[in-house]
């Protein structure tokens, strides 16, 4: 036989080797698709989907057709799902009491859960049922620790101004206000909160000598400088009321301010909270120093000394959620001294943010800043009227 015959022989006969099997068909079987849950509404509407949770009486389902949903429990005739769930009725203690786990059934007002085999339902009247959370996040919450950088969220702003003409000025504003509550779920007791506030204002404004001198003259410089940072650390030992270390730095370049540093501990009271408002009142006692910027009088530089103060500080926080999701904002804080009366002083902010975008939202804000004793030749009130940008975190 000739020899490219033989070639093309063992080439054919090399790639049916070569060639992968195909694999047995009950080898690659997937398995079956997890059957969507069931929910039917009590006029005999039908929604399939997932099961999401319940809270404070509404079911949370994710429909394939409708999107995410809320609905009042008892607007359900049936629900079938399952999922594994853990359910808190009203009155029980994570961690305190027995929590019942398993695949849920609503029907006929009662809320049905079924453990893995071997073990009876817990069935219990819907109208007693306080939260019904995935078993996994629940598991996560409960024995799991949190890692520090998760759980934050908050606001970041900022706004520009620019001018250019015969004046030429530029104001830059930005803030970011973060905050992270343990646990982050509301089912659980509060244990700790940590925030943390920034914002500066910085800006220039040059004007020139008109009308101009021989020899020219420098341009007169108007500078603003208004800094301000915060952080605290709430401990909580009851659902109210907690302790509480806070620390705080200011610089106002328009009250002759160079820095101001507050570190202080105290406690604190939440006076009531609820998905549409919150009010927190907290006091403490604190170490202050206020440092001085120096000033130059006829050529002689003149500092003013520095202070040492203890004192207090009141304050009080209120948050409100407004109609078409937009958030209002106040805060007001008196820092009376003891060892030296008139050494006192008041901040007072609120703010508006009406969403524009998704995340993004339009801010109004306004700032009053008050230095009873401030550097001399300087003002005690230093007053800021902001628009910009916000964005708000998850």
């Amino acid at each position: 036989m000739p020899r490219h015959i033989l070639l093309i022989l063992s080439l054919l006969a090399f790639t049916q080797i070569a060639r992968p099997q195909a694999p047995a068909a009950s080898a690659q079987a997937k398995p079956a698709a997890k059957p969507s849950d069931v929910l039917i509404f009590a006029n005999g509407d039908r929604l399939t989907g997932k099961l999401q949770s319940v809270t404070a009486g509404n079911v949370i389902f994710a429909s394939d057709m409708a999107g995410t949903l809320t609905i009042s429990i008892d607007k359900i005739k049936e629900l079938r799902s399952g999922g594994e769930f853990a359910l808190l009725r009203k009155g029980d203690h994570p961690g305190k009491t027995p929590t019942p786990e398993g695949s849920v059934m609503v029907a006929a007002g009662s809320l049905t859960l079924t453990p893995p085999a071997g073990q009876p339902p817990a069935i219990v009247p819907t109208a007693d049922v306080n939260y019904l959370i995935d078993r996994a996040a629940f598991d996560q919450q409960m024995f799991h620790h949190t890692s520090f950088l998760s759980g934050w969220t908050g606001t970041l702003s900022g706004g520009a101004s620019i001018e250019r003409s015969t004046t030429s000025g530029t104001t830059f504003n930005a803030a970011a206000a973060l905050v992270r509550a343990i646990p982050t779920v509301p089912w659980l007791p509060a244990r700790n909160r940590t925030s943390f506030d920034v914002s500066e204002s910085y800006g220039n404004l040059s004007t020139p000598i008109i009308p101009p001198t021989t020899p020219a003259s420098p341009p007169s410089v108007v500078i603003t400088s208004i800094f301000h940072a915060d952080a605290e650390r709430d401990e909580y030992f009851s659902p109210r009321f907690f302790a509480l270390g806070d620390a705080s730095f200011d610089h106002n370049f328009g009250q002759g301010l160079q820095l101001q540093q507050v570190y202080g501990g105290g406690i604190g009271w939440t006076a009531f909270q609820t998905p549409k408002q919150e009010l927190d009142l907290k006091v403490d006692v604190h170490y202050e120093k206020q440092q001085y910027i120096s000033t130059i009088v006829n050529g002689v530089s003149t500092t003013t000394p520095p202070v040492n103060i203890i004192g207090t500080t009141i304050f009080e926080a209120y948050r409100r959620n407004l109609p078409r999701k937009m958030l209002f904002t106040e805060t007001a804080t008196i820092l009376p001294a003891w060892n030296n009366f008139s050494d006192y002083s008041a901040n007072v902010a609120a703010s508006l943010a009406m969403p524009v975008f998704k995340r993004l939202s339009a801010s109004v804000s306004i700032t009053d800043n008050f230095l009873n004793d401030p550097a001399q030749y300087f003002k005690k009130n230093s007053f800021q009227f902001i628009t910009g940008v916000t964005y708000m975190l998850p």
